[in-house]
């Protein structure tokens, strides 16, 4: 008879194996965005400058550094994440919410201060890979601050996501320049593997950039926010997991093959780097007089990809201090503080980078130094709201694993306490 009900033991058939990992994929798919935007944005022109200094300047002695960095990458994005899909709050106002103004208001000084000075740098990316192909920056970093602001203000929130995941392509440059190099693998697993570094200021100050250059303060915020406006549920979060990994150890494998191109070509010939064209000198006897264009595509596109994230990391923290809805998809009218924040970062940072006797490597090295100074009150804060149980009720950071973040901030501590110890007068 039509419509009679199954009969009693019947089961609804159980998709295949095949047609299982389809679903898995399409959940995947969904989510992602997030941990692989923001990792992939570390690999920013402050991060391969950074990074290249490293492998000229020490060899492959450092890549240890870099390791550890990556590990706490992958822990606080994580982290970052869960706090934001739990709660559904971005991170200044949840610290405001649970701390009171006083405090949102230190944090939300500390990220703009760490924001527009990596902002800064992103745009003198921007300007280095394009005065390699001839381009002033007086011409370069305008129309790239306008370019990339309509891009980002003018797109559909998951159309300017897909653009902005379709430039990460570009790093696949230095993974291919790693290779052709021929590198001594022994020699870079053990500078893996083995803690080691000179005692000088110099060995501090590039240590502590790569550790500020990857995991940077508006990381932190820009996850957590994303997570946030991409509307993710906790159901999500075993996929997004997979999507904090994946970008945080794409980030490393992308750095760890900068380093050992130049540890190959630069560092046996004692070069060192003071601008765009010194880094891409690394990759001349690989691919001769192509390497600045390589190099240039390179520094270009990841400059292109971190300067779009890194005023909305701005925008979304100062909306959410302020207790104001603000969204890709909300438009001018609908937020006008989110926009307006953007617009005043991008345009204050491409000022500054066109002062005039700007040093642009400099300004891509120090920032990060910055950061990392910038980012250990952020981590301890955000550690603090992961194990509130008022905060994240269930999905609370167990006790199982809180010396695995204590241990994260007691790295980046060790860092900062050592930079300043060198930097005293006197040593």
């Amino acid at each position: 008879m039509s419509g009679a009900p199954a009969s009693v033991g019947s089961t609804v058939p159980r998709p295949g194996p095949l047609r299982r990992w389809r679903l898995r994929l399409l959940a995947l798919m969904a989510v992602v965005g997030p941990g692989l935007l923001a990792g992939l944005s570390d690999d920013d022109p402050a991060g391969i400058t950074t990074y290249s200094v490293l492998g000229t300047d020490y060899g492959y002695q450092l890549l240890w550094v870099l390791a550890l960095s990556t590990l706490a990458l992958i822990i606080f994005h994580g982290l970052a994440v869960r706090v934001g899909v739990v709660t559904g709050q971005g991170l200044l106002g949840l610290v405001r919410d649970r701390y009171g103004p006083r405090v949102g208001s230190m944090t939300l000084v500390l990220l703009l201060i760490a924001n527009l000075g990596t902002t800064c740098a992103e745009l003198a990316g921007v300007a280095a890979g394009l005065e390699l192909f001839g381009v002033s920056r007086y011409i370069a970093v305008p129309v790239a601050a306008a370019g990339v602001s309509l891009l980002v203000l003018k797109g559909a929130f998951h159309r300017v996501e897909h653009v902005l995941i379709a430039l990460a392509a570009v790093f696949v440059c230095y993974v291919v320049a790693g290779v052709v190099a021929d590198p001594d693998w022994g020699a870079a697993a053990h500078g893996l593997v083995t803690v080691s570094m000179p005692v000088d200021r110099d060995a501090a100050v590039i240590v502590c950039a790569t550790v500020g250059t990857t995991l940077a303060p508006w990381g932190l915020s820009f996850i957590q926010s994303y997570a946030v406006d991409k509307k993710l549920t906790v159901d999500d979060l075993p996929s997004e997991r997979i999507d904090v990994v994946v970008g945080s150890v794409l980030t490393g494998v992308i750095g760890f093959f900068v380093v050992v191109t130049c540890a190959a070509t630069l560092h046996p010939v004692g070069a060192s780097i003071s601008d765009a064209s010194d880094a891409a000198d690394a990759l001349r006897p690989l691919v001769g007089k192509e390497a600045p264009v390589l190099f240039g595509a390179g520094l270009i596109g990841a400059a292109v990809l971190a300067a779009a994230i890194l005023p909305l990391s701005t925008a979304y923290s100062v909306c959410e201090f302020m207790g104001r809805e603000g969204a890709l998809d909300d438009g001018f009218s609908g937020a006008p503080l989110f926009y307006s924040t953007y617009i005043t970062i991008m345009g204050t940072a491409a000022a500054l980078v066109l002062l005039p006797g700007v040093s642009l490597v400099p300004v891509l090295v120090l920032t990060q130094v910055l950061n990392l100074v910038l980012v250990l009150p952020l981590m301890v804060i955000l550690y603090r709201l992961g194990r509130d149980p008022g905060v994240m009720g269930t999905y609370r950071v167990s006790e199982r694993t809180r010396a695995v973040y204590l241990a994260a901030i007691v790295l980046v501590g060790l860092c900062v306490t050592a930079l300043a110890v060198l930097l005293l007068p006197g040593r």
